[in-house]
C-alpha cells in the first residue's frame, strides 16, 4: 500500500509546475552524499538515508546512466534501501537522446534523494549534459534535496570532473604510472563541487599520481580522493567524513613548474587526511 501511495506521488508532482531553478548559487540549499565506490556498509546507508529523511517523508530516485547495465544497477541500488525498510525508492533510466516526459523531470526536481550509480562518469554526462534531466538534478538540490552519488556518481559531481582517462597513454590503467603535463583528461562534470576534484576509490587503488596531476595543473582547486566505502556529506561548504576509510585533500602547491620532458614539480603540496566524523572545508 504504502509503494501504491508512494507511485500516485510521483504521478501528482509530474501534474504540478515546480520551480526548477538549475544555477548553484551556493553549498546552502541541498545537501551531497558522495561515496567513494566500493561497498556500502549499512551505516552509511543510514546516514544517508537520515540526512535525506526519506524513511519520514518523500521519496528518492535512482539515476543508472554511468552503468553499462542500467536494470542491474537499479536493481543493487535498491537492495541497499529495501534492506533499511523503505519502498519509496525507484529507478529512472534514460538513453542519449531521450525525449523525457514532464512528470518524470518534474519527479527528479521534486525528490528528497537522488542517487547516481557507479560505472562510467563519462557515459553519465554524455547522456544528461544540457539536458532538461541535468536541470532536473539541479533544481532538486536547489529545492533542498540530497544528491548523491556512488564512484562514478562521485565523480561527476566536480565541476572540473576526472574521467579516468591518460591522453597520453591511451591503454587504461587503474592509476596513472607518471605525474606529468598534458597527461590527464578533466571535462565537465554536474558542477556541484566548484572548487575541488573529487576522485574515487581512493585509496584501495592508489590514485595519488592522478590525483595530484589534475590539482598541479589545476592549483586553485582542492583535490579530494575519498576511499571505498567511504562518503562526504558537504553542507554549506563544508565536509563531513562518513565511513570506514580516509578522505584524502591535497591543496595549496606553489612554484608548479614542468622539465623538458614534461615532469611536473611543485613545492609546499599540503596533504590532510581524515576519517570519519573529521570535518573539513570545501570552499
Amino acid at each position: 500500500m504504502r509503494f501504491f501511495a508512494f507511485l500516485c506521488v510521483v504521478a501528482l508532482i509530474g501534474c504540478s509546475n515546480p520551480k526548477q531553478e538549475t544555477k548553484i548559487e551556493d553549498q546552502s540549499a541541498g545537501k551531497l552524499f558522495i561515496i567513494g565506490g566500493g561497498k556500502r556498509p549499512p551505516q552509511l546507508i543510514k546516514r544517508l538515508v537520515r540526512e535525506s529523511a526519506i524513511d519520514s517523508t518523500g521519496y528518492g530516485i535512482i539515476l543508472p546512466m554511468s552503468s553499462s547495465e542500467p536494470d542491474s544497477a537499479i536493481f543493487y541500488a535498491l537492495i541497499q534501501f529495501t534492506d533499511q525498510g523503505l519502498d519509496n525508492v525507484i529507478g529512472f533510466d534514460f538513453n542519449k537522446g531521450d525525449t523525457i516526459p514532464k512528470p518524470k523531470i518534474d519527479s527528479i526536481a521534486n525528490a528528497n534523494l537522488i542517487y547516481i550509480s557507479g560505472g562510467d562518469q563519462n557515459k553519465f554526462m554524455d547522456i544528461v549534459s544540457g539536458t532538461p534531466i541535468e536541470g532536473a538534478i539541479k533544481a532538486c538540490y536547489e529545492n533542498g534535496g540530497v544528491i548523491a552519488g556512488t564512484s562514478a556518481g562521485a565523480a561527476v559531481m566536480s565541476k572540473k570532473m576526472i574521467t579516468g582517462n591518460e591522453l597520453k597513454y591511451p591503454d587504461y590503467y587503474s592509476t596513472f604510472r607518471n605525474i606529468e603535463t598534458n597527461n590527464i583528461e578533466l571535462k565537465q562534470g554536474l558542477g556541484f563541487i566548484k572548487e575541488g576534484i573529487i576522485d574515487q576509490h581512493f585509496v584501495k587503488r592508489s590514485r595519488h599520481n592522478r590525483l595530484i596531476s589534475a590539482i598541479l595543473e589545476n592549483p586553485n582547486m582542492k583535490g579530494i580522493g575519498i576511499d571505498e566505502s567511504t562518503a562526504i556529506l558537504v553542507t554549506d561548504g563544508v565536509a563531513t567524513v562518513v565511513g570506514e576509510s580516509q578522505v584524502l585533500v591535497f591543496d595549496s602547491p606553489n612554484q608548479v613548474t614542468s622539465n623538458e620532458n614534461g615532469k611536473l614539480s611543485a613545492k609546499s603540496l599540503n596533504i590532510s587526511i581524515f576519517t570519519a566524523d573529521q570535518t573539513f572545508p570545501i570552499k
